[in-house]
Order: structure tokens, then C-alpha cells, then sequence
């Protein structure tokens, strides 16, 4: 008997149900917030551009009437909005069910955040640190909650320089430097999930990847862009790996799911593995040490 493909039809329903979608304005974030809201939980659209989330809004409204969508101000590149949004958030709302890490940008020109950090490192993986220390209490004192890392293959490429996390010693590589931060994010997950512990009152912590999914993430990169013709599967299916690792019942923590054929560039979301580095103890600690010290985001986790 042929086993089903993990799909929309598969969600629970969510009512009730509180999640914050970082870049949820374009890409797999957008999907992911259509697909919730369709599943009748409440979304709250973390967005840098709340010009285009409010049109997003609308347009979601004018399909589902009955949508619950809270937008609020959020870019990840500056630890001051962060902080804005968090203190937001944890003024509004008693509860957090989940928080998916979404937003990321790819392979862009060499900049800096406002706060000094490379961009892409700075954006993908310390703003989402800081944002998750922010609101680890408001998961705490929700039942069952959850924090997704959407990661991605490229991590198999990444082998982060932890003495120039910045890239101010080296020739700056636009795919390495995003191909770490990918890593980084895996590390955060384990050692999270490691932090918080197996215990049922904590929150469960997962990644996804979405295989190779045309959006708009490659647009820097004209070589990229291009192979979305061939290789890339359409945002309804490359969503579903943070969908799965958001609402699966059965997930567990430190699961990671994403396509798996085609070396992970397609197919619908299954339990998979990332690379060996990805599980190293020592170096998981090493970031989460140093992205403490960069960010001064400390966990209350005790």
C-alpha cells in the first residue's frame, strides 16, 4: 500500500491556537500564514514591510473572511526591533503556541546590520536568537508550544568561522556566508531543544528545510534564479516542512523535516537528518555562547 504524502489535509484544526510567522510576506512564510489562518488558528505576521503585509492581509481576507491576522513591526537586522516587537508582544498576548523562524535572505552583496553584523548572519540566525530569548517565557507558560528553525540544505556547505563570524578577516563568499548561517540555525535547534530538555512542559523545539523552492530568496543570486525554472517545486509544497514541524502531533522535539528526493531539493516533508556537523555539541555551544555575547540576549530557561 502506497504511504500518503504529507499535506495540507494533515494539519489539525488550530483554533485557538496564537503563531508568529517571521517573514511572512513573501515566499514560505506567506503560504504558511494562508494555510494557518485557513486551519483557524491566529497569525501574527511579523513583518519588516507593513505596507505589503497589510495588502497581504487583505487579500487573505478577501479569500477567508473569518481570518484572525495580527501584524506587527519586525526586522530581524536590528536588535532594537526586535526588542520593540517583543516587548510588543509579550504586552498583548498571554500565550505563544508557535514560533516559526521563517525570514531569511540568501546570497546577497557583502553589508552590515545595524548593530555590526554581517548581514546575512546577522538577519538569519542572531535576530531570530535574540527574537526566541525574547519570547522563550510566553512559550513557557503556553502548553505544547513550539519554536521552528526553517534551515535549509545549503547548511551541508557551512562550516562557520567562529573567530570571524562577521567575515571582516576573510574574502567574502555571499554562498558560504549563507550556507552558515543555515548551520547556525540547526545549531540553535539542538542545543535549545537541548537546553530546554525532554520534559512535557517544555517547549518543543524542530526544524524544516524546503527543498529547492522557487521564491524569491535567490533573487541576488542570476545563476539561482534561473535553476528555479528546473529544479525549483512550487511554495505549496516547499512550505510544508515548516507547516509539518509546526503542527504534526506526532513531531518530537529535535525533529527535522524537509523534502527528501532528489538529494533534498524536492518532495512533500518527511522526518529527515541534516549533516553530522550539524550535531556537534561543542560547536553548537561555541555559537550559542557567542551569539549571547553579540546580541545580549540571555535565556531564561531555568
Amino acid at each position: 500500500m502506497k504511504k500518503e504524502n504529507w499535506n495540507e489535509s494533515n494539519i489539525p484544526d488550530q483554533s485557538g491556537k496564537i503563531f508568529i510567522v517571521t517573514g511572512p510576506t513573501s515566499g514560505l512564510g506567506k503560504e504558511s500564514v494562508k494555510v494557518l489562518v485557513r486551519k483557524n488558528a491566529t497569525v501574527i505576521m511579523a513583518a519588516r514591510n507593513i505596507k505589503k503585509a497589510d495588502s497581504i492581509k487583505k487579500e487573505i481576507l478577501a479569500e477567508n473572511k473569518n481570518a484572525k491576522i495580527d501584524i506587527q513591526e519586525l526586522d530581524l537586522s536590528s536588535l532594537e526591533s526586535v526588542n520593540n516587537f517583543s516587548i510588543s508582544i509579550n504586552k498583548k498576548y498571554k500565550a505563544l503556541d508557535c514560533l516559526i523562524n521563517n525570514a531569511g535572505i540568501m546570497a546577497c552583496p557583502y553589508s552590515k546590520t545595524k548593530d555590526g553584523f554581517e548581514i546575512q548572519m546577522g538577519t538569519n540566525h542572531l535576530g531570530h536568537f535574540a527574537l526566541t530569548g525574547q519570547l522563550i517565557s510566553l512559550l513557557k507558560k503556553t502548553p505544547n508550544s513550539r519554536v521552528v528553525n526553517v534551515a535549509s540544505i545549503a547548511h551541508t556547505s557551512g562550516n562557520i568561522d567562529f573567530d570571524d563570524l562577521n567575515w571582516e578577516k576573510r574574502k567574502y563568499k555571499t554562498w558560504s556566508a549563507y550556507s552558515d548561517t543555515k548551520l547556525a540555525n540547526l545549531y540553535f535547534t539542538y542545543e535549545l531543544s537541548r537546553k530546554l530538555g525532554q520534559d512535557k512542559g517544555s517547549p518543543m523545539v524542530l526544524a524544516s528545510h524546503p527543498g529547492w523552492t522557487a521564491t524569491d530568496l535567490q533573487r541576488h543570486s542570476g545563476m539561482a534564479n534561473f535553476m528555479n525554472i528546473f529544479l525549483g517545486q512550487k511554495v505549496k509544497i516547499g512550505a510544508l516542512g515548516g507547516l509539518r514541524a509546526a503542527t504534526d502531533p506526532t513531531a518530537k522535539s529535535d525533529n527535522y523535516f524537509g523534502s527528501p528526493s532528489m538529494g533534498g531539493m524536492k518532495g512533500y516533508p518527511v522526518l529527515v537528518k541534516s549533516n553530522d556537523l550539524s550535531y556537534n555539541v561543542d560547536n553548537a555551544k561555541k555559537l550559542w555562547k557567542l551569539s549571547e555575547e553579540l546580541t545580549g540576549v540571555s535565556y531564561s530557561i531555568d
